[in-house]
């Protein structure tokens, strides 16, 4: 007897990195150690004082309890005010909600947002895990598609003309798959877009921290206090502070959608670990340099795929930024899928087919490097 299940998860995509990983599984090792460029994850360990921060706080009775709902108070504060320093603008604790992990707060954002028949505008290529939230909650989604002359960074006149029945727009910048950074005139334009059609802007800037001081402040949105009333900011502390096995991330809003959020924190997630919050709501002004260091090695990967895409005969880098670079295949290679399961079985190559990541990618594959040391990344030409 078949027992049903929720058609909406049954619709959701499967989970692509394990699914790639398990390709490995048949690499006989000719060409090396495998490696694994599927997942955005820091290649360095967290600051060794933070590691001590955050065996004291698990370690401690206090922590061990329920904490407020929207999170530590000192977290909140620190987060409020290192935001301020780095858009020029005032930003207050009031502002700051604190959810377990990223992808919970991009969940409960589009559960406090959408309602029943209600789309969000998410542009192509996506975070697969954005679209998979979608599907889950049953919330219809309308694809803005990107081009790569226009270096993915996706177009407000074409996304004008796709807004009927549109409650929210999702920006990801700098981008997660492609890597992306998009101006910040593009950044303005869409928000005065979702204001004159009644919908909302969410700002995914997970990857904030390694945009380079030319980069920074990456939009002015925060410094009209408007901005309250139709902008929402999701952030994590997993990519800057190398400790995504903690789950910690934050909700930035103003009063009317973070009343409605409350629920939301609530029913899923009831209080984000309080240990790690407690050892962040140090290291957020401690570690300040450190970040900085951590934003040059970044950028030094960056530069060294760049070098290694350029001995590539047939491929082409369409873009690069942040963790990601998104090669376009070579004309005789077959599709994506295809292509990146070779690679994994007889290169020990692991990569992100572009179909993961929406439709009309069947020609890309996204390496994510922020894991591969230099020396590693010069692997990558003979592998390919």
């Amino acid at each position: 007897m078949d027992f049903a299940l929720s058609p909406r998860i049954r619709a959701t995509q499967t989970p692509p990195i394990p699914s790639v990983r398990a390709w490995a599984a048949r690499y006989a090792g000719a060409a090396g150690p495998v490696l694994d460029l599927t997942q955005a994850v820091p290649g360095y360990p967290p600051h060794p004082d933070l590691l001590a921060k955050l065996a004291e706080s698990a370690g401690s009775r206090a922590t061990a309890s329920y904490g407020p709902i929207d999170g530590e108070p000192a977290l909140r504060a620190a987060l409020a005010e290192d935001m301020s320093r780095f858009y020029g603008a005032k930003i207050g604790t009031d502002d700051i909600a604190i959810t377990s992990g990223g992808n919970l707060a991009f969940t409960m954002a589009m559960t406090t947002l959408a309602g029943q028949g209600e789309a969000v505008m998410l542009p192509s290529p996506w975070y697969f895990n954005h679209r998979m939230a979608l599907t889950a909650l049953g919330i219809p989604c309308v694809p803005l598609d990107c081009r790569a002359e226009d270096g993915f960074v996706p177009d407000p006149d074409r996304a004008a003309g796709l807004m009927e029945g549109v409650r929210a727009i999702v920006l990801v910048t700098p981008n997660n798959p492609t890597g992306a950074v998009y101006p910040p005139e593009i950044i303005a334009r869409f928000a005065d877009l979702a204001r004159r059609h009644g919908a909302w802007l969410v700002l995914d800037e997970t990857y904030r921290d390694f945009l380079s001081p030319e980069q920074s402040p990456p939009h002015a949105l925060f410094q009209d206090p408007a901005w309250r009333d139709n902008v929402v900011q999701l952030y994590s502390f997993s990519k800057a502070y190398c400790v995504p096995g903690h789950r910690v991330a934050a909700i930035a809003s103003g009063p009317a959608f973070r009343c409605e959020l409350m629920k939301a924190l609530d029913t899923m997630q009831i209080c984000a670990p309080r240990a790690a919050q407690t050892a962040l709501a140090w290291g957020v002004e401690a570690l300040r340099d450190w970040r900085v260091g951590n934003r040059a090695i970044m950028a030094g990967r960056a530069e060294a795929f760049r070098r290694a895409a350029g001995q590539l005969p047939g491929w082409r880098l369409d873009a690069l930024g942040a963790y990601f670079a998104y090669l376009r295949l070579p004309e005789d290679a077959p599709e994506a899928v295809a292509t990146a399961e070779r690679l994994a079985v007889e290169r020990g190559l692991l990569g992100l087919p572009g179909p993961f990541f929406g439709p009309g990618q069947e020609r890309y594959l996204r390496l994510a490097f922020a894991n591969a040391s230099e020396e590693v990344i010069a692997q990558v030409p003979s592998r390919l």
